[in-house]
């Protein structure tokens, strides 16, 4: 039976072990834990699929947003804490990937370092380019989105769901500008495993390898086709990949 709380920040998407191994996906600006629903096939049995469902979104759409990084791994590392005893990889795509990494932080602190972390589509952390994106006026800020390929086009010209997503998205991306990651944070001891969407454009490939800074225990990086939602191509091998690096 799930410890985690209804409502609460994480979401079980495939049942595994409840002692073995969790892969903890962590979505996009304005993505939810659905966003990882099409994973759940690609998991061999024993292993639980787990995704983080920030606020207001899914059944979470009530509450206010929050716009703090640090302040969202918080919520998840606690609630992680109160399962039973396991280990953990760690997937954040984009925004994402900031929030795993500092919840990986927090584990790490309380003596439950995950087995790997594992990132995608995100600069190093407090490399963010175009800080700014956030602050644009509504059709600008949403023809960008669109043109990123992440609104789906049924989604894309309607008006009313625009107004409701708007709000949210902005928060996440002010979330993603403002994260800077805390002076003389020690690295991880876990791998590192980094994921690049071939022609993304919000990710420059060359400054990637600052990835490496945040941990001892090695860094890795492989190129996708798909661009800046890459994770939705070929899930089944990014799913056997993620899993790969708990093995090591």
């Amino acid at each position: 039976m799930s410890r985690t709380r209804e409502r609460g920040w994480v979401r079980s998407m495939a049942t595994g072990d409840p002692l073995g191994l969790r892969v903890v996906c962590f979505p996009h600006s304005g993505g939810s834990a659905i966003a990882f629903g099409g994973w759940a096939a690609a998991v061999p049995p024993g292993v639980s699929l787990m995704a983080v469902q920030y606020p207001g979104r899914g059944d979470r759409f009530g509450e206010p947003p929050v716009d703090d990084v640090t302040a969202m791994a918080d919520c998840v590392a606690a609630e992680l804490q109160r399962l039973p005893p396991g280990d953990h990889i760690l997937f954040g795509h984009s925004l994402g990937a900031l929030v795993a990494y500092e919840t990986a932080l927090l584990l790490r602190d309380a003596g439950e370092e995950p087995r790997a972390l594992c990132v995608s589509a995100a600069l190093p952390p407090g490399q963010m380019n175009n800080r700014d994106t956030h602050q644009a006026p509504d059709d600008e800020f949403w023809t960008t989105l669109c043109t990123l390929g992440g609104i789906e086009p049924a989604i894309a010209g309607n008006s009313e769901l625009r107004d409701l997503l708007l709000p949210v998205i902005r928060s996440d991306l002010r979330a993603h500008a403002t994260y800077r990651p805390r002076p003389g944070t020690r690295p991880l001891s876990c791998p590192v495993r980094c994921y690049h969407g071939e022609g993304d454009p919000l990710v420059d490939e060359d400054q990637l390898a600052g990835w490496a800074a945040v941990t001892t225990g090695g860094f890795t990086e492989t190129v996708r086709p798909g661009g800046h939602f890459h994770v939705t191509a070929d899930i089944a091998e990014l799913v056997a990949d993620v899993l790969s690096q708990g093995r090591k």
